[in-house]
């Protein structure tokens, strides 16, 4: 039997587990994060099981600072919910009725961007490891009900590596 919703199997955990030098956390089409390993913990509040990425991305303060390019990653962010959250589910209606109290979201919202959130290069500055640049990969988990593996890896030898390794 699948995986519901909420639950992430064992063997996903597992594989969040082995990726301990990469940050790597489980989410739902509604942005919602199921798992994170702790690499993902230490990047950032936001990737902490249990939180929203889009509530994260307009309505936390911190991620305008973790974003050095927030602009560009709240574009993203409001045209990759567009593309992937189903319209109907009353979760995705209570989201963006939220979402809307924020200027800049609705700003978004209103353009009808569609673009899921897949593989790209997305810069952190970081309170303690400093910057990193680090190229995200998302991965469809097979047999679960609209779960999203996103793993963040530094190329190979680059500062963003020595960061990286740098997280608690």
């Amino acid at each position: 039997m699948p995986p519901s919703r909420t639950e992430v199997s064992a063997d996903v955990h597992r594989l969040l587990d082995a990726w301990a030098d990469r940050p790597a956390y489980v989410r739902d089409r509604c942005f919602d994060v199921l798992a994170a390993n702790k690499r993902a913990r230490a990047l950032a509040p936001m990737y902490e099981p249990g939180s929203n990425l889009v509530r994260a991305v307009f309505l936390d303060p911190a991620s305008r600072l973790l974003f050095p390019d927030w602009a560009e990653v709240a574009a993203q962010t409001a045209a990759a919910l567009r593309a992937e959250a189903d319209p109907r589910d009353p979760r995705t209606v209570r989201l963006v009725a939220e979402l809307e109290t924020d200027e800049e979201f609705r700003r978004l919202w209103m353009r009808h961007e569609t673009r899921p959130a897949r593989d790209e290069l997305k810069r952190f500055a970081h309170p303690v490891a400093g910057s990193l640049a680090l190229r995200r990969q998302a991965l469809t988990v097979g047999g679960a009900e609209q779960q999203v593996i996103v793993v963040y890896q530094a190329t190979a030898g680059s500062p963003s590596e020595a960061a990286l390794a740098r997280l608690p």
